[in-house]
């Protein structure tokens, strides 16, 4: 079961880690078991296009976008983040990330296309760490264990420096909903990196905090909250998706989804009422009908109550919706929430980063 409560005491006194994050500090967490690869060559695009469901076209330098990579009945293989380290006028040089389990999945589907053309793909996993510092003191923390200024990087912005004279990539992205940076470098410099950005007031996150920030902010894990037996316009991911752009594997199916209406369940929250929690895979029901089902629970302190990431019919997706959990023996009751539960201070149109 994916339940977590970040309190110390039946009081409720938040963790430090939990608290640096969602109250005016920073916390650090390491992304590194992360899959991570180059992919560069004058048909990079070209190849890369034809394969994910965003428009590689529309993304310009030094910026990221989040696509899918779905199989031809428009199911979801992997959720990657693709960020353009070039600019418009030299080779494409990309950087991808994606979840661990999907790391293998992400690599089989590109490295075909390595003899097809100058197509060039590198899986820099063992060779790189991915690091990110999440809270509303994350850049003063970088400028001070760095010396790099990343205020004025956009959302979505990605930044090329150094550290001690190693190649140093920062890319401006939430995993909390609140402000966040993930710094890509090389492994063998990671941990000194690390211990500067501690010692600049950047607190370790536990994975357990993480998790439970991660649900308060909307974000789908992989066989968890989706996989491949969901539609990709099922998991919430809708930015994910460009429905102007040429065909892709898949595009059939999800452009017809998309232009006959909606799909017929879509990924949401549910906020349980006070003192109450389900599990994952619990039914859901409205007027005594299944509706859904939950994939991800957890308590969240900065509500006081336990939340949920579900799938639920299309229709009752409405946020406000009342609707019954059976947990066991037991009727629960709970509210269709949007996502994300939690909202920082910074806060971008989009808050999902990885999956």
């Amino acid at each position: 079961m994916n339940s977590n409560n970040s309190s110390d005491t039946a009081g409720g006194i938040q963790k430090e880690d939990y608290a640096a994050v969602r109250h005016g500090g920073a916390g650090l967490a390491n992304l590194s078991t992360r899959g991570r690869f180059e992919v560069s060559g004058s048909e990079a695009v070209l190849f890369l296009n034809g394969l994910i469901t965003n428009d590689m076209k529309t993304l310009g330098a030094n910026n990221w976008m989040l696509a899918a990579f779905p199989n031809v009945q428009g199911r979801l293989i992997a959720v990657v983040r693709v960020a353009r380290l070039t600019d418009e006028t030299s080779s494409p040089r990309f950087f991808l990330d994606t979840e661990e389990t999907t790391h293998d999945k992400v690599l089989k589907a590109i490295e075909r296309f390595t003899l097809a053309g100058d197509f060039k793909v590198v899986d820099a996993t063992s060779d790189t760490s991915l690091l990110t510092i999440q809270g509303k003191q994350a850049p003063e923390i970088i400028q001070r264990a760095l010396g790099i200024d990343v205020r004025g990087l956009s959302p979505k912005g990605v930044l090329k420096a150094s550290f001690n004279g190693d190649p140093l990539t920062i890319l401006h992205a939430t995993h909390t909903a609140e402000d966040g940076f993930d710094l890509l470098t090389s492994a063998t410099i990671a941990s000194s990196l690390e211990d500067g950005l501690i010692k600049a007031g950047a607190v370790p996150i536990a994975n357990e905090t993480f998790e439970t920030m991660r649900i308060e902010a909307g974000v789908p894990k992989f066989g968890i909250d989706m996989d491949d037996t969901n539609v990709v316009s099922e998991t919430n991911l809708d930015e994910a998706i460009s429905f102007t752009k040429g065909c892709y594997i898949g595009q059939e199916i999800i452009a017809r989804i998309k232009y006959r209406g909606h799909v017929a369940k879509k990924l949401t929250g549910l906020l349980f009422d006070a003192g109450a929690q389900g599990d994952v895979a619990s039914p859901i029901k409205f007027e005594g009908k299944d509706i859904g089902r939950i994939t991800s629970v957890t308590y969240s302190p900065s509500l006081g109550r336990s939340v949920a990431l579900a799938y639920v019919r299309y229709e009752r997706t409405e946020p406000g919706t009342r609707v019954t959990v059976i947990a066991g023996d037991r009727e629960i009751e709970a509210t269709v929430h949007e996502l994300p539960f939690v909202r920082g201070s910074w806060y971008p149109e989009s808050v999902m980063t990885n999956v």
